[in-house]
């Protein structure tokens, strides 16, 4: 367990990623840990699409600054060359707290492989259009889904952050 909570004490978001791609077998350590996470009644309604492909890639990371209100040229993707989507089936009525359960195991699992990440949202609004739609679609997607995020992956330029103190008055005691 003290490994599992050092990693949770030290893991923090990075926005400043090198070009170095994750090797695919540490991405399938990290798609594994997101199948893993606990869901409403053991459903599993959610599905992960892991983007490697440069152009699609960046076709993504133009939707979302368009969606974000960005200024054209802008990655909202901070140049992670990895992303994993994460979505949750839309009438499941634990899916986006299931989802929320993938992210964070996908990015604790990375930050325990030596790979840094970052949520990055507007998945929801992505997947709203024609083209997500199309999108999961050609990839044989058929039920209808909800964007809950983008997991950024890739290796940081620059060092993590010291975790900052945990706000006081957090946790309440009944008995």
């Amino acid at each position: 367990m003290h490994t599992v909570l050092e990693q949770m004490r030290t893991r923090r978001s990075t926005r400043s990623f090198s070009g170095q791609a994750v090797p695919q077998e540490i991405l399938d350590q990290i798609i594994e840990a997101g199948t893993y996470a606990a869901s409403g009644m053991n459903r599993q309604q959610t599905i992960i699409i892991q983007v490697t492909d440069r152009a699609m890639r960046d076709e993504i990371s133009r939707m979302n600054c368009a969606i974000g209100g960005w200024k054209e040229g802008f990655d909202p993707f901070y140049g992670a060359p990895a992303m994993l989507i994460v979505l949750a089936r839309k009438d499941c009525p634990t899916g986006v707290y299931d989802g929320s359960l993938v992210m964070g195991n996908l990015m604790l699992a990375a930050h325990a492989l030596g790979v840094a990440s970052c949520w990055i949202h507007r998945a929801r609004e992505e997947f709203e259009t024609a083209w997500g739609r199309e999108l999961l679609r050609s990839l044989g997607v058929e039920d209808e889904y909800v964007g809950i995020g983008h997991c950024a992956l890739g290796y940081a330029t620059d060092a993590l952050p010291e975790p900052p103190a945990r706000r006081p008055h957090r946790v309440f005691r009944i008995g």
